[in-house]
């Protein structure tokens, strides 16, 4: 299953903390796609998803990061 985490608009570390609830109600298998804006996120996801034994298999800009 393929789960949308919209948290553009919030500042961190609030869209780490939403795609952490996120995580807990997927399963193995599952992906989450996390859309935000934040510049610090850029490197706060990824380093989250690294340390918490997520996979990051992509990582795409579409726009500027507020």
């Amino acid at each position: 299953m393929r789960t949308v985490l919209r948290t553009e608009g919030l500042v961190c570390p609030f869209p780490v903390i939403e795609a952490e609830e996120a995580m807990a109600d997927l399963v193995d298998g599952d992906e989450l796609v996390i859309g935000f804006d934040c510049t610090q996120g850029t490197q706060s996801l990824p380093a989250w998803a690294t340390d918490n034994g997520y996979t990051v298999t992509d990582f795409v800009r579409t726009g500027e990061a507020s």
